[in-house]
């Protein structure tokens, strides 16, 4: 299965969920984040729930979506926890769910609760017409785990699989993106996160059947990107 590279800078931008996610972020932080994202036109800012507001109000009438983490990073909290997180972050502005499974369910062999708690944050984001990404924490999964965990994500409603928080031991690899994608197959989205930091990075991940990538590295790898990919982009310098 071979998935055609982004020919034009917008292309790249446009696969780009520009990501914030450290505890310590500022408000001023925020507001930089969305900046980039408005000048760059990435896809979203990926952002912690308590600054989705902030970010729906600075993104307001533009493309860049809002995407708030949700049961992050641990995904230990209960399911109506977060099914309400959810439904919050959607009443301040978000459009873009991004939730962590139950791991500790997972390795149990918990097989209902574990689909259940996905699939109340994909209800309450489907009724808010928001997206649902289900991140896996890869790192932490057997290969048997990673694709059980993918296919129910994708019967529970889901529209991304995702790899990675990015706080767990590891991030992203081409291999983990590679087996998920081949698990759910086409029609459904597969987000790498984690570690992605370089244009070559993107390349590969896009490559091995990421539709979307999640970094806080966005401006760098679009300015390598523009030095890989011109002449003939539209984008301007980013300032």
């Amino acid at each position: 299965m071979s998935f055609p590279a982004p020919k034009s800078l917008e292309e790249v931008a446009r696969l780009i969920d520009h990501t914030l996610l450290k505890p310590e972020a500022s408000r001023r932080d925020i507001q930089r984040l969305c900046r980039e994202a408005l000048q760059c036109g990435f896809a979203s800012v990926c952002v912690n729930p308590w600054n989705v507001a902030e970010s729906a109000s600075l993104l307001r009438d533009s493309a860049v979506r809002v995407c708030a983490v949700v049961g992050f990073p641990l995904g230990a909290t209960l399911p109506q926890v977060k099914r309400f997180e959810a439904e919050e972050a959607i009443r301040l502005g978000a459009s873009e769910i991004d939730m962590v499974i139950n791991i500790g369910a997972l390795k149990s062999g918990e097989a209902e609760a574990f689909e259940l708690d996905m699939r109340g944050v994909v209800e309450a984001s489907r009724r808010g017409g928001a997206i649902t990404k289900v991140i896996l924490e890869t790192a932490l999964l057997t290969q048997d785990e990673k694709v059980l965990a993918a296919l129910a994500a994708q019967r529970a409603g889901a529209d991304f699989v995702k790899t990675s928080t990015g706080f767990g031991l590891a991030g992203a690899t081409v291999e983990d993106v590679r087996l998920i994608r081949e698990a759910v197959g086409s029609a459904m989205g597969v987000k790498a996160a984690g570690g992605v930091r370089t244009w070559d990075d993107f390349q590969k991940m896009v490559a091995a059947g990421a539709s979307r990538i999640g970094t806080s590295s966005s401006v760098a790898i679009l300015e390598q990107a523009r030095v890989a990919l011109a002449p003939g982009n539209s984008v301007p310098p980013i300032s």
